[in-house]
């Protein structure tokens, strides 16, 4: 019989016959490796066990500990899942069921919603299904009979992919079966429904067909799988973590925003606490912008179709945007700020001798996001960037990225945040602008982390139509990454609007662009803020600071003294004088994470001075006014981000 050279991880070269399985390798290397062997990676693409190798190839066997190993393993879940709810609730039709980051999800269509008394049914099957052990065995079958099968069996959603996937020239496709269950898939899976360990089924949400909101809608259950059950427990522990910190909970327990159904969907609206809390942060990045020497300006928040005809926006995001009639004119409400800033720099010539320019805004803007992505602060469709925009010379253009690269690293750092991840984005497929001007926008993003010496990956293609971005996503402290700061080149839109300076020798040249914003989003960022924090704020940026609560009715006067003083010295001061008992003022104050509570009674209306209770350190003992106010000041002037 023929053979074939299989070559392994550690270099040697063993030889089998041509068509023997990834399996058999499997068990020839070691019994023991065999028995945990999940699939085969045959150069870089994953199989089956069963999967016959018939030419000279490089193999590495994969366990649960291989990223490969542990999606098939929760592939394998999905099928589980879905086999436990056609035995729990038969006549439930079958969607898709992939992977996810962490996880699973199927989509079922069934008369009902599932329940949480469903999901634990459900996943009791889950269990005798992973009892029974049943061999899963992968099976190619002609097209023309699998549209027969499922057709039969009134499964239209499968019935569908089968049909688009003859229209492009299949001509078979794999069918998964695992005891009396069988789904179309193109797998890997498991060798065994026993080998599913660690699980857990989540959570149902309303998902329709396609993504399509004209299709039906359908019941999603979204689970997670692990190799073993203190890795799951651990997930676990971090989902109840996040759940805890939930900025949409934060926000409505501690009375920062609200989003009302009448207004719209993804418009927040900011009570007293969370405009306090935007505010302390917006007062910071203006101070650390003028530091920097950036010029504030604001913009309209709606302009003529015609500038962002100029602009491309009209030919390459329009169906990110709104669109108003007035006068008979076409307006748009900005998803942008930068053409505002380019129509202010050409309001006058500009001498290389003042580049470069720097006008930054907070700018408010306006994008489409379908309403099953909307997320609290997280995904909006009305937001303000804390935008700037650089017109500088060719010769500054690394000194001006390196130097936003510092700002970036500086705010986030300054917020408690101090790591993150760095991406260098490329062009995109719909994009504008020469092969030339692109590689010279990208070099110099490169040439400028370089220059840092600091660690980032290629994303190809997630550059924005107009030129290539650094994105720098910030994690928190669950290690989860957020989108914040981006740098973008742009050589397309000076080109557009003819954005010029006169040089040194009289002469008009082209003035370079970068795009920037050193936080992302307001919204988004107090939201990241909010979960970073679970809502104890750091001192300085916390909406109370100090909360002053009185033990009795006779010492609401001197209360008020003491909230009024601070208040007078630029503390964000609140007052608790209501008739209740000091013990339930403090539970309520701790509750709402205020960082310091002022107790206030017969003994400190006479000395003059405050009992201090801190929101970490406890009770911190009497001070005078004078002595808690320098306290106060010193932890907001040092912007310290640890708790008190």
């Amino acid at each position: 019989m023929e053979s074939i050279r299989v070559s392994l991880p550690d270099g040697s070269v063993i030889e089998a016959p041509r068509g023997t399985t990834i399996g058999a390798v499997a068990t020839r290397l070691s019994p023991r490796l065999a028995a945990r062997a999940i699939l085969g990676l045959v150069d870089g693409a994953a199989h089956d066990l069963s999967y016959p190798i018939t030419a000279d190839a490089a193999i590495v066997i994969a366990d649960e500990t291989c990223p490969e190993g542990l999606e098939a393993m929760r592939h394998t879940a999905a099928h589980i899942m879905a086999q436990a709810v056609l035995r729990v609730f038969p006549g439930t039709k079958l969607a898709i069921g992939p992977t996810i980051e962490n996880g699973f999800y199927y989509d079922f269509d069934k008369q009902g919603s599932f329940t949480p008394d469903d999901l634990e049914r459900i996943e009791a099957e889950m269990r005798k299904i992973v009892k029974e052990d049943f061999p899963i065995a992968r099976e190619e079958v002609p097209v023309d009979e699998a549209l027969r099968r499922l057709s039969d069996e009134g499964e239209v959603y499968k019935t569908e992919l089968v049909e688009e996937l003859a229209a492009h020239g299949e001509q078979t496709v794999s069918l998964y079966r695992q005891g009396e269950f069988y789904d179309l898939c193109r797998g890997p899976h498991l060798p065994r429904t026993g080998m599913l360990r660690a699980f857990k089924l989540l959570n149902v949400a309303g998902a329709y067909w396609r993504g399509d909101e004209n299709r039906p809608m359908l019941s999603r259950i979204y689970g997670t799988a692990f190799a073993n059950k203190s890795q799951l427990d651990e997930y676990l522990r971090l989902q109840e973590e996040a759940a805890r910190r939930d900025h949409r909970k934060l926000g409505k327990e501690l009375d920062l925003f609200s989003i009302h159904e009448e207004a719209g969907a993804g418009l927040i609206f900011y009570h007293p606490k969370g405009a306090a809390l935007r505010s302390a942060i917006e007062d910071f990045w203006r101070s650390e912008h003028a530091r920097r020497g950036y010029e504030y300006v604001i913009t309209p928040h709606i302009a003529e179709s015609t500038l962002w005809t100029m602009s491309g926006h009209n030919d390459y995001y329009r169906e990110n945007m709104y669109f108003l009639s007035i006068d008979e004119k076409e307006y748009i409400l900005k998803p942008m700020n930068c053409p505002g800033h380019i129509l202010i720099y050409k309001t006058r010539t500009h001498s290389y001798r003042e580049m470069p320019v720097r006008y930054c805004e907070l700018g408010t803007v306006y994008r489409y996001e379908r309403s099953g992505v909307l997320h609290g602060l997280l995904r909006v469709r009305g937001f303000t960037q804390d935008d700037a925009h650089l017109f500088c010379t060719p010769e500054q253009l690394k000194g001006e990225i390196t130097g936003v690269i510092d700002f970036a690293v500086y705010m986030l750092k300054s917020f408690g945040f101090n790591e993150y991840e760095i991406f260098l984005s490329t062009r995109p497929e719909k994009s504008v602008g020469s092969d030339e001007n692109w590689e010279r926008a990208t070099s110099a993003l490169r040439e400028a982390l370089d220059s840092r010496d600091l660690a980032y990956s290629v994303d190809p293609g997630e550059g924005v139509f107009y030129g290539p971005k650094i994105d720098i996503k910030l994690k928190d402290a669950l290690g989860r990454l957020w989108q914040g700061p981006t740098i973008q080149v742009d050589f397309n839109l000076p080109e557009r609007f003819d954005v010029n300076y006169i040089g040194d020798d009289g002469e008009k040249h082209r003035a370079i662009m970068i795009h920037r914003v050193v936080l992302g989003s307001m919204e988004r960022f107090t939201g990241c803020l909010i979960e970073q924090y679970a809502g104890a704020f750091p001192v300085w940026i916390a909406p109370v600071q100090a909360k002053v609560l009185s033990i009795g009715e006779k010492h609401v006067g001197y209360a008020r003294e003491v909230a009024d003083e601070l208040a007078s010295r630029g503390f964000r001061v609140e007052t608790d004088l209501r008739n209740e008992k000091i013990g339930h003022k403090i539970r309520e104050a701790q509750l709402e994470k205020a960082p310091y509570m002022l107790i206030v009674g017969e003994k400190e209306m006479k000395a003059g001075t405050v009992s201090v209770r801190a929101r970490k350190g406890g009770d911190l003992g009497s001070m005078s006014l004078g002595q808690f106010r320098d306290r106060l000041a010193s932890d907001v002037e040092s912007r310290s981000c640890a708790d008190v």
